[in-house]
C-alpha cells in the first residue's frame, strides 16, 4: 500500500501545513476496501414523472492505489475485483491549484475552460476518468479540515453514469454534487445529483438522485490479485494517461466517439493492452499507436487505426 495514508496519519497532519493535510486526506482514500454502491431517485420536477426505485450493489472489493504522484498531483487508480476477475475501474486525478478543466456540455462533448488563478487558490481539482481513462467530469474545490472532519465537495456536469447510459434516453446530463469525506474506517462518496435535459441552451431538471458509495478498509490480502495485476499492467496505463494529457493539451474541445471502425473504445484499448502485455507492441510504436487511437476517438483526426 505504498503511497497510501490512514485517517490517523491525516489527523497527525493537523499541526502541519494545509497542503500536507490535503495530500494526506487524498491518499487516505486508497487501500483494499469493501465497497457498497447505493442510488435512489428523489424529488421529481413534476407529478408526471415517477421516480425509479432503490438500486444497490454490494459484496464488491476495490483496490485503490497511488498510480502517480508529484508535488501538485496525485493520481488514484481504482481496481474492482469481481467474480475472481480484476477490472480496471475509474481513475481520480487530483491536481493542486489547477486552472484548466474539461467541462461537460452534452452528447459526449467536453470543452476546455480556464479558471482564474485567484479562484483556484488553495483548491484541488478532481478529474474523474472512465475505464479507458476517457473523460467523465471535473470539479475544483477546497479540502476542508475542521472539527475532526476531512472532506471535499464540488458540483459539475457529467455524462450519464454507466449504470444508466445504455438504458435511459430521457435525460442527457447528470449534474453531480460530489462529497468525498474521510471516515474512521475508510471514506464515503456521497452524491446529490440532478438528471437534466439540456437542449437549445436551456436545462430542465426531471428528477433528483441520491447516491452513497461506501468504502471500508479490509484485509490487504483480499486485494493481492489486484496488486499483482496492476504491477503487470501499470506501465501500459501510464502511457495511456500521458497520451490523453497530450490530446487534452492540444485541443480546446473533445468529442468522444462511441465507435471507430465499428469498434468501441474499450475493445480497441483491450486489444492494445493485450499486445503490450505479450510484448507484441512496445516503446515508441506503442506510444504512437495509443495516441493515434485516442485522437480518433476524441474526433481530432480521420486517420485509420494501426491494428
Amino acid at each position: 500500500m505504498a503511497g497510501c495514508l490512514t485517517l490517523a496519519a491525516t489527523a497527525q497532519q493537523k499541526g502541519g501545513d494545509k497542503l500536507s493535510q490535503d495530500k494526506a486526506a487524498i491518499k487516505s482514500m486508497c487501500g483494499c476496501q469493501d465497497v457498497t454502491f447505493e442510488y435512489t431517485e428523489t424529488f421529481p420536477a413534476d407529478s408526471s414523472y415517477k421516480p425509479k426505485g432503490y438500486h444497490k450493489i454490494i459484496d464488491a472489493i476495490e483496490y485503490v492505489t497511488v498510480a502517480a504522484e508529484d508535488r501538485n498531483r496525485i493520481v488514484l487508480q481504482h481496481l474492482l475485483i469481481a467474480d475472481s476477475f480484476v477490472i480496471k475501474h475509474w481513475t481520480e486525478d487530483w491536481q493542486y491549484e489547477n486552472q484548466q478543466l474539461l467541462a461537460y456540455n452534452q452528447d459526449n462533448q467536453w470543452k476546455k475552460v480556464t479558471l482564474p488563478a485567484a479562484q483556484v487558490k488553495g483548491q484541488w481539482t478532481q478529474k474523474v476518468y472512465g475505464v479507458d481513462d476517457e473523460p467523465r467530469y471535473e470539479g475544483s474545490a477546497t479540502w476542508v479540515h475542521t472539527d475532526g472532519r476531512h472532506y471535499w465537495e464540488s458540483t459539475s456536469d457529467a455524462p450519464l453514469p454507466r449504470r444508466e447510459y445504455t438504458t435511459r434516453n430521457d435525460y442527457n446530463v447528470l449534474r453531480r454534487t460530489n462529497h468525498h469525506e474521510i471516515t474512521a474506517t475508510g471514506s464515503v462518496h456521497e452524491q446529490d445529483n440532478q438528471k437534466v435535459v439540456r437542449a437549445n441552451g436551456t436545462d430542465k431538471v426531471i428528477v433528483g438522485e441520491k447516491g452513497l458509495n461506501t468504502y471500508n478498509r479490509t484485509s490487504e490480502s483480499k486485494c493481492q490479485q489486484a496488486k499483482e495485476w496492476w504491477e503487470q499492467h501499470k506501465s501500459f496505463w501510464a502511457v495511456v494517461r500521458k497520451s490523453w494529457d497530450k490530446v487534452y493539451g492540444e485541443n480546446s474541445e473533445i468529442n468522444l466517439q462511441k465507435k471507430v471502425n465499428e469498434e468501441p473504445l474499450y475493445k480497441v484499448m483491450s486489444a492494445l493492452e493485450e499486445k503490450a502485455f505479450k510484448k507484441e507492441l512496445a516503446g515508441a510504436e506503442l506510444e504512437k499507436t495509443i495516441l493515434l487511437t485516442l485522437q480518433q476517438f476524441s474526433h481530432n483526426t480521420t486517420l485509420s487505426l494501426h491494428r
